[in-house]
């Protein structure tokens, strides 16, 4: 009874400070922050799996969109699952020998597992990711037998972030139908540009290799106009963001290449006798 009272009459005597006294207003500041993180956390944590899923989603929207398949009738779902996803070893181009399940692979931690991934020197991080992961998904896109469009991730930097997106091909493993970001930081007006409907329309049909097979798509400075060079390799640049241009530039032709999805492209293109 008596550590009762002698609770109540501490409780008291505190309630009773002034609104003014630091012990009060600390103690109000630590209880309300003690009280905040608890629901942050519980939000956090109760939310997660529909993060997780609407992140999914959003994968599968892009990968639609790029393709062009997003206008067509059906569900996401339905849509989506016109593609075969397979895992490639970009090691040797061909598709993985493993127990991962495709659909649920996760790209960029298995780029951060020292054991999943390699470390890429300077002189070939010409898309400045540091780590290449060992394996990485392709999305086909097949009528019966026949292999309409290949999606493959792409990502690198460009002037303040990591661009992520995909890249489609047709299923000559080599003429462009799409390219899209799906998340990045650029400067909105200037490199924030790729999101351009009007810019993305010019890579529709662009070629990546030419005849010798080498990778030769790029974001060129200026306009692709009739009288250039190999415009079918060519993109126009993107307004007062050259460092963001060169950074699409890079990307494309380090995924495209020797130590990105190069072996697969030649693999699948000896299949084709190309």
């Amino acid at each position: 009874m008596a550590d009762s009272t002698e609770k109540k009459g501490f409780l008291g005597s505190f309630l009773s400070l002034p609104n003014d006294n630091p012990k009060k207003t600390l103690f109000v500041a630590i209880m309300l922050c003690l009280v905040c993180s608890i629901l942050v956390s519980t939000a956090a944590v109760s939310l997660k799996p529909l993060q997780t899923s609407n992140k999914k989603d959003d994968i599968k929207r892009n990968i639609l969109a790029v393709t062009g398949l997003s206008d067509e009738p059906g569900s996401l779902d339905e849509l989506f699952s016109r593609f075969e996803v397979k895992l490639v070893n970009l090691e040797t181009g061909e598709y993985a020998d493993t127990e991962i399940d495709p659909v649920v692979y996760e790209q960029r931690k298995a780029a951060a597992d020292p054991m999943m991934s390699v470390e890429l020197p300077g002189g070939i991080d010409i898309a400045s990711i540091k780590r290449r992961a060992n394996l990485a998904p392709v999305y086909l896109l097949t009528e019966g037998d026949i292999i309409k469009q290949v999606v493959l991730p792409v990502h690198g930097y460009g002037l303040w972030s990591t661009l992520y997106g995909f890249l489609s091909l047709d299923g000559d493993f080599n003429t462009i139908e799409g390219l899209r970001f799906y998340e990045h930081a650029e400067t909105p007006g200037l490199g924030g540009e790729v999101d351009n409907p009007k810019w993305r329309a010019q890579w529709e049909g662009k070629k990546v290799f030419d005849e010798n097979g080498n990778v030769e798509i790029r974001v060129i400075r200026g306009h692709v106009g009739p009288e250039t060079v190999n415009a079918e390799h060519k993109v126009d640049g993107l307004s007062g963001a050259t460092l963001t241009s060169n950074g699409v530039t890079n990307l494309l032709q380090f995924w495209l290449g020797e130590h990105g999805f190069g072996p697969y492209l030649k693999n699948m293109r000896s299949e084709l006798g190309k």
